[in-house]
């Protein structure tokens, strides 16, 4: 005969089990709707020197000029602007999307610039790029290099603060394990975005190893018959490009040249290209 309290007991603990391998259940669907994205075109095959890049991008015209610093090799400074590497990677794409600079319009106070910059930083970036005629006009400056370096505390008070950037749930990405088909469809994509004229920005990871946890913004390509190498912007080193490398066999990323980053291999996601992702 049942004991009507064990009984009782049994049922609740099927109950939480059941609730807990819902949730579980749950969990895996959204990690392998985060993991994959649509298939696009392929990238150029063995074209020994088949380029890709977002028209009119120029590293040295279209970059912030100030560095996202890195806290730990900066162990005694103080109100350091470190951590802001997902701030300045999006910000990167937005100025490129829906601003515009004129030099010929007279300079802004601060507070007109900073202003200015929070419009632009109110923008999705996964929307699409807005017409000259409709973008947001920041004056007295030719480009946002020229802007960024000569009003550089107006720029970061714009851009503003690092907190959802740093707990963005899709930040959690950096622990997965991924396949190399899922690697060679985010290699396909990247290719695919460049030929469409649009930067791609990148979350970078190596982790278990504590090494890079990183965005990066990739702006060109250059194809062989075995690699794919993205020059990209990387917000930690302002005066120069750094690579990322796709191996078409091994089907997966290589940190070719990436700021205090040892060689290596990674896993790399897109970020900010929709609503959720």
């Amino acid at each position: 005969m049942w004991d009507s309290a064990i009984y009782g007991k049994a049922l609740t603990s099927n109950k939480v089990v059941k609730v807990r391998l819902a949730v579980l259940l749950g969990v895996a669907l959204v990690t392998v709707a985060c993991a994959t994205g649509p298939l696009l075109g392929l990238p150029p095959e063995g074209g020994a020197d088949a380029r890709g890049a977002a028209p009119e991008f120029s590293f040295s015209r279209d970059t912030f000029a100030f560095a996202n610093l890195i806290r730990a090799r900066h162990p005694d400074g103080d109100d350091l602007y470190a951590n802001y590497c997902f701030v300045l990677a999006r910000g990167l794409r937005q100025f490129k999307q829906f601003a515009r600079f004129d030099p010929a319009l007279p300079r802004l106070d601060h507070a007109g610039y900073v202003a200015l910059v929070r419009r632009v930083a109110a923008r999705p970036p996964w929307q699409p790029a807005l017409p000259e005629d409709e973008r947001i006009v920041i004056p007295g400056y030719a480009s946002l290099r020229e802007f960024s370096q000569a009003e550089e505390a107006a720029a970061k008070e714009g851009l503003g603060s690092r907190l959802w950037t740093l707990v963005h749930w899709s930040n959690w990405r950096v622990t997965f394990w991924v396949t190399p088909a899922h690697q060679d469809n985010v290699a396909r994509e990247i290719v695919s975005e460049l030929r469409a004229g649009r930067l791609v920005q990148l979350l970078v990871t190596n982790w278990p190893k504590p090494e890079l946890n990183h965005t990066v913004v990739a702006f060109a390509s250059s194809d062989s018959s075995t690699t794919i190498d993205f020059a990209v912007w990387d917000p930690n080193d302002p005066e120069a490009p750094g690579v990322v490398t796709f191996d078409r066999q091994a089907r997966r990323f290589w940190a070719t040249r990436l700021y205090d980053t040892e060689p290596g291999v990674i896993r790399a996601f897109r970020m900010y290209y929709s609503r959720l992702l």
